[in-house]
């Protein structure tokens, strides 16, 4: 009976954890090292050869290219571009809306996702597993999550263009665009998405409408 008990707890356990746990201080990925082994992470430098340069990043200091039909760009680093995130389960983002720029409904299977927006305005949300939408407006230093594995949106909101940061509990969170899964052109998820985030046919359940 007590090993039944300790085999639920670890499966419970286990189904709640985000990456898993490292096994070390610090694992910087090995720049171009390529295992024969297929491993859930990737190979870790030579911990002689680590240096605070692995835990540092500039990739996300500029805005990104947003001259494209979206009007918008999503820069995301994972272990594979920020050597020093590797087996620490986190990664980060940075999305530029240019005035009318979207980033229309994807999911990320292995992560939940924190957004924080330092510039402009941002309409977003989510839609859970019984087909409700969770949407508001957010504006400099608001935090909204969306979470684990469910479709979420978000679009420029303002006069200005907008500027968010994304942490996600995974070093590498995945990405699930509908409109490439279905062959959905980018024209009408763009249309769908803005309808939603004008509540026409939605429920909206946050006091700040849109």
């Amino acid at each position: 009976m007590k090993f039944f008990v300790v085999i639920v707890f670890c499966a419970i356990f286990l189904s709640v954890s985000g990456d898993s746990d490292n096994m070390q201080d610090t694992c910087p990925t090995a720049p171009g090292e390529q295992s024969i082994f297929f491993i859930n992470g990737y190979p870790c430098k030579n911990p002689t050869k680590i240096t605070a340069q692995d835990f540092k990043s500039t990739k996300l200091t500029e805005a990104g290219d947003t001259d494209n039909y979206l009007q918008s760009n999503v820069t995301l680093l994972t272990a594979l571009e920020f050597p020093g995130l590797n087996t620490l389960g986190l990664s980060v983002s940075r999305t530029d809306l240019e005035r009318d720029g979207s980033v229309p409904f994807h999911s990320h299977p292995r992560s939940s996702e924190m957004l924080f927006v330092v510039k402009g305005v941002v309409f977003a949300g989510f839609v859970d597993t019984n087909n409700k939408i969770f949407q508001t407006v957010l504006r400099k230093g608001d935090v909204f999550v969306f979470p684990k594995g469910l479709l979420h949106f978000c679009l420029s909101g303002g006069f200005e263009p907008a500027t968010a940061f994304s942490f996600y509990n995974s070093q590498n969170p995945g990405v699930v665009n509908i409109g490439e899964v279905f062959g959905i052109d980018q024209e009408h998820i763009k249309i769908m998405t803005r309808c939603l985030a004008t509540g026409s046919g939605c429920r909206v359940t946050d006091g700040d409408e849109l």
